[in-house]
C-alpha cells in the first residue's frame, strides 16, 4: 500500500536533510544556507539517464558557479557507490547517499511510479533550487533528462 507523496511548491521551506556524500563527508540544508543551490533527485548511479543527467550538469557546472549556486544530487545509491560515479565521470559537485528515503520522501522525490508498465515505489527524478535562505524557488517533478539543463537555465536565469 502506498501513499501519495508529498508535493512541495515555489515558496514553499526546503525540508531539512543532513546526508552522507561522496568523499566522505556530508551534507545538509543547514549547509547550503547562505547561497543559492540546485538539488536533484536521481534514481541510480551509473545508469544511462542518470550519467546523461549528471554528465549534463557537470559540463554545465561553470553556469551554476558563476550565479553563485551549489548543485547537489541525492540518489539511493550507498556512498562506495557515489565514489565511484564521481570518479568514472569526474564530477565537480556533491553527491549525496539517501538509502533511507527520507529525504526524497520529505520532498516527494520518492513514491509510486510507472517503470516499464509496472507500478513500483522509487526515487522520482525531481529538482529543486533554493534560496540563500532555504525557501524553493523552483520545484520540478519528473524532469525530463533531456531538457534538465534548458529547464535550469531558463527557470533560474541562468
Amino acid at each position: 500500500m502506498s501513499t501519495a507523496p508529498v508535493k512541495l511548491a515555489v515558496g514553499d521551506p526546503a525540508p531539512a536533510f543532513d546526508l552522507p556524500t561522496a568523499g566522505g563527508g556530508r551534507v545538509s540544508l543547514d549547509d547550503l544556507r547562505g547561497a543559492p543551490a540546485v538539488i536533484w533527485f536521481y534514481p541510480a548511479a551509473n545508469t544511462t539517464l542518470c550519467t546523461t543527467q549528471a554528465c549534463d550538469l557537470r559540463d554545465n557546472h561553470q553556469m551554476f558557479v558563476d550565479a553563485g549556486y551549489r548543485v547537489v544530487g541525492i540518489s539511493p545509491d550507498p556512498v562506495p557507490e557515489l565514489d565511484r560515479f564521481v570518479s568514472e565521470q569526474d564530477l565537480p559537485y556533491t553527491l549525496a547517499s539517501d538509502e533511507s528515503h527520507e529525504a526524497m520522501t520529505a520532498y516527494g522525490a520518492w513514491g509510486e511510479k510507472n517503470m516499464y508498465g509496472k507500478l513500483v515505489q522509487g526515487t522520482i527524478r525531481s529538482t529543486f533550487a533554493i534560496d540563500a535562505e532555504g525557501t524553493l524557488t523552483l520545484v520540478k517533478y519528473r524532469v525530463g533528462t533531456p531538457k534538465h539543463i534548458e529547464l535550469l537555465r531558463t527557470k533560474l536565469s541562468l
